[in-house]
Formats: structure tokens, C-alpha cells, sequence
């Protein structure tokens, strides 16, 4: 091409995709820091439409737990939970109140991943970020975990007197009065052999955080550097023709002239030294989203030495769910690698070969019903598995489970279930959420994290406007990126 159509495209390239790199930047450097910015929300009322709850979606029930009476409140209740914390009702679901005392500030912090109630009828609930006990003088209180830096929490469940939380890479456990837990790293099954997922890796790649916090202020660093570059490419498109203007009115363009030069010089030479990063930034990225997802999220590879994957942990952030199975006597414990059996926390995890389909999103139900019948949920949708007999059904046509999962969206994407309301079927799905009862209006506009705001800008999930077009805006964004860089580039090298 001639310089002057390489120009062309750096320039309308650049622009057009400047504002989207700005956010990708700003939102980046948040999400790198979770914790940093856990106290910060932002109100449902100021977002998208498909944002705010309705009918019990987006995540705002993920599960509930029965309360026996004096344990809750004098009578029997229901404990709803999900992300924006957890809410006090009762078994006809006709008034829900506010039962996230004592939780820290945000609701970051009040992501329940799972509630249990010990046979002492002391109540715990797991947040994502850590594990908290009820009291009915205080409300919730953080117990403390012998967590590994940077992990979370799962799930939590119950087996006799003990209690167990499942961390995203090692089991807690502890039994009655439950003030010390003791953490478990679960043997290596027969198949393991040490490779990792391709598609963390590059995800973690892409964060900087396979190479630790080092690793992820580097990325914060390329994050600014291209925030810079698309700022300072704007100045130089606009301020040519604003200088123009201030000429011709017979104004001084000293500093908008003074302006132009040093914006130029920033583009230039900070594009030159920072372009092979630049590109690697702009193509992991690229890689963390549909369709490229999908021919990724398979790959296995050898762990990168040294790296935050190259763990002795044959488990490291792999456990998703765990509950023990009365009729078959063991743990079914549920993996980002698919369902394990294990006598006990001692014995080595055995995989279960015929399984019901998962999506890459994860595990969102994993009950038992009065059958012995496994209940499973994911955005893959909602099957029955008979452990006893290798049956898997789908919940709602009854037909034969396919072999896999499929797309990382089924027809229904589950995201909680409940058994704990009086003759209410209660299957909660992402975006239709579920009729068992009518949501109250003031839960419509209950805030989100700071943190999930950013991962919806990052994702490109919150340009609602583009419809399932959200699900390829990375791709297309991400190859408009990775041009106008490529084309800044060859420009200058030819200039040099």
C-alpha cells in the first residue's frame, strides 16, 4: 500500500478504536487489583437495562438454606443467596429482608458462594473472599482461614460434624466448636500429568499475573502507555484543526502549537519502544473471547516455569463444588477438569467417566433431590444424573444429556436453584431468572461491584445495544486494535 492509505488507516483505525482502548485500559488496571477496589459499587439504576435484576436473574440467587427456628429468628426461615449477599424470608417467599450484617462494606465482599448449617446449628456462610460465622448480637463475623495468597473460596458443605470449605485450590475443614481449620491438598489423580490450561495461560498472560504482582504492575504500566497513545493520537488529529481556527481569528496558538508537538513526539516514541508489547497486550486479549475462546479453552500445555501455574498442587484453582453422596458413600467433588469420586480427603480422586454436560463458565447447582438424583446446573443448562445407573437426563425435555457440554451458553443458562419453598419449582436462569415469587422492587437496583462494572466494560458485555453482538465485539475490537497498532508501526519504520 502507498504511505499515504497506511496513514489512512492508522489514523481512522486509531480513532475510532481509541475510545474503547482508553476503557480497556482504565478497566484493566482495576480488575488486576480486586481487593483494592472491593468497597467501591456502582448503582444497578445508572447501568444498561439487561443489568438490573429482575425476576431473581443475573446471579441474585444462586442457592437457598432452610433455617430450623431459633437459629435465624424464633421461627422457621429461608436464607436466599447469590451476589448481592443474602436475604431472610420464609418458605412461602412472601417478604424478603436484608440479612447481610456484618459484612464488610461492598458488595464485593457479600458474593456468597454457598451457606451451611452445622448439626451444633451453628451457621457459616462462604464468601468469595473469605468465610464468615453468624452471630444473632452481631451478625456475620470473618473467620479466619489458613488461605494460600490471592485464593477464594467456592463452596462450602457439611457431613456429619464437619465442616468443609472448598477454596479454589485446597479444602478447609473443621469440626465442632469450629475455630481452627485445617487445610487439605488433595492427592494428584492417576491421569494427572502437569499440564495446564492453554486458555488460563494466556488469560493469565494477558493480566501480567502469572508472573505475580511484578507481573501484573508491567501490564497496569502497558495499560497506561496505550491510554497515552490514544490520547495523544487524538490531540494530534484535532489540534491541527483547532490551531487552524485560532489563526484565523488572529488568537495565539503558542500552546496549542507547543501542545501538538510534544503529543506528536509521546505518540511516536513511546509507539516505537513499546509496539511488540503493545501488540502482545492487544492479541492475548483478542485470544480471551468468542470465537477464539473456544478453540483455546481446551488446549492443555506444560506449565511456564516459575510462573504462578507451575504449582506442586495438582488442583491449583481447579475445585469448584463438593457434597457427599449418601448413596454411594463417597465425595463427588465437581473440577474446572470435570467430577471426581473420593472415599475420603485422604484418597486419591478417581474422575467419573460418564458425566452431565458442563459450560466452561462453571458449576452453579450441584444438589442432591429425595431420589438420590444429582441436580446439576451450569449455562449448559439443568440435568438429572443417577450416579447408580450412569442415566443423565435434561431437566426439562427429559431427554439423553449430550456427551458435551457444547457453546459456553445452552437454552437455559442456570445460575441457582432452590427445594426450600413450599410447592415452588424455583430454577433461576441469568437473564429470565425465575417466577417462584415476585422479586421485590428496591432489590431492581441493588449496586454492582466496581470490579464486575470493569469486567463487563473489558468483556465489551456492557454494549447491551449490540444484542448477542457482544459476544464478538473483543474480536472485532481487538482486531481493529491490533491493526491501527501494526499500521503506526510500519508507518514510522518507514519514516525511520
Amino acid at each position: 500500500m502507498k504511505k499515504s492509505t497506511w496513514k489512512k488507516h492508522h489514523k481512522w483505525f486509531g480513532l475510532i478504536f481509541a475510545f474503547f482502548i482508553i476503557l480497556f485500559g482504565a478497566s484493566g488496571i482495576i480488575l488486576n487489583h480486586r481487593q483494592l477496589f472491593s468497597d467501591y459499587q456502582i448503582s444497578r439504576k445508572w447501568l444498561p437495562d439487561a443489568y438490573r435484576y429482575k425476576s431473581w436473574n443475573n446471579g441474585l440467587l444462586r442457592g437457598t438454606l432452610s433455617c430450623p427456628p431459633g437459629i435465624c429468628q424464633e421461627d422457621s426461615a429461608v436464607l436466599l443467596f447469590g451476589n448481592a449477599g443474602i436475604f431472610l424470608t420464609d418458605h412461602d417467599a412472601t417478604t424478603f429482608d436484608d440479612f447481610n450484617r456484618g459484612f464488610p462494606h461492598g458488595v464485593d465482599w457479600r458474593n456468597i458462594r454457598g451457606i451451611a448449617i452445622t448439626p451444633q446449628g451453628d451457621l457459616f456462610a462462604a464468601a468469595q473472599f473469605g468465610l464468615y460465622r453468624y452471630s444473632k448480637k452481631a451478625g456475620w463475623q470473618a473467620v479466619r482461614l489458613p488461605l494460600q495468597k490471592g485464593e477464594k473460596l467456592s463452596d462450602i458443605t457439611t457431613h456429619g460434624d464437619t465442616l468443609t470449605v472448598v477454596g479454589r485450590s485446597c479444602l478447609y475443614y473443621a469440626t465442632s466448636p469450629y475455630r481452627h481449620f485445617s487445610p487439605i491438598i488433595l492427592q494428584a489423580p492417576e491421569e494427572y500429568n502437569g499440564k495446564v490450561s492453554l486458555f488460563r495461560t494466556i488469560w493469565l498472560l494477558h493480566s501480567g499475573e502469572l508472573f505475580g504482582t511484578a507481573g501484573k504492575l508491567v501490564m497496569d504500566t502497558l495499560a497506561v502507555i496505550l491510554i497515552i497513545l490514544s490520547v495523544s493520537g487524538i490531540f494530534y488529529w484535532f489540534l491541527p484543526k483547532y490551531i487552524r481556527r485560532m489563526k484565523q481569528t488572529g488568537r495565539s496558538a503558542t500552546t496549542s502549537i507547543a501542545l501538538l508537538k510534544t503529543s506528536l513526539s509521546w505518540h511516536d516514541k513511546i509507539g516505537r519502544t513499546t509496539i511488540v508489547l503493545a501488540l502482545f497486550i492487544a492479541l492475548t486479549g483478542w485470544c480471551l473471547r468468542p470465537p477464539v475462546l473456544l478453540a483455546l479453552v481446551y488446549g492443555r500445555i506444560p506449565a511456564i516455569p516459575f510462573t504462578q501455574l507451575d504449582s506442586p498442587n495438582a488442583w491449583n484453582d481447579k475445585l469448584r463444588m463438593l457434597r457427599y453422596d449418601e448413596q454411594q458413600n463417597d465425595w463427588l467433588l465437581a473440577t474446572s477438569e470435570g467430577f471426581y469420586s473420593l472415599k475420603s480427603f485422604q484418597s486419591t480422586p478417581v474422575k467419573i467417566s460418564r458425566t452431565p454436560p458442563v459450560s466452561v463458565m462453571g458449576i452453579n447447582v450441584l444438589k442432591q433431590d429425595k431420589q438420590g438424583n444429582w441436580l446439576t446446573g451450569s449455562f449448559s443448562g439443568m440435568y438429572v444424573w443417577n450416579r447408580h445407573l450412569g442415566n443423565i437426563t435434561d431437566f426439562f425435555t427429559g431427554k439423553t444429556a449430550p456427551e458435551t457440554a457444547g457453546p459456553p451458553f445452552g437454552n437455559h443458562a442456570i445460575t441457582g436453584y432452590s427445594s426450600d419453598f413450599d410447592g415452588k419449582l424455583c430454577i433461576a436462569e441469568y437473564e429470565k431468572g425465575s417466577d417462584f415469587a415476585s422479586m421485590p422492587a428496591n432489590m431492581e437496583t441493588l449496586p454492582m461491584s466496581l470490579w464486575n462494572f470493569a469486567q463487563e466494560i473489558h468483556t465489551g458485555r456492557i454494549y447491551t445495544v449490540l444484542g448477542k453482538g457482544t459476544l464478538v465485539f473483543i474480536f472485532f475490537a481487538g482486531l481493529g486494535v491490533l491493526w491501527s497498532l501494526i499500521t503506526g508501526y510500519i508507518i514510522r519504520r518507514r519514516k525511520s
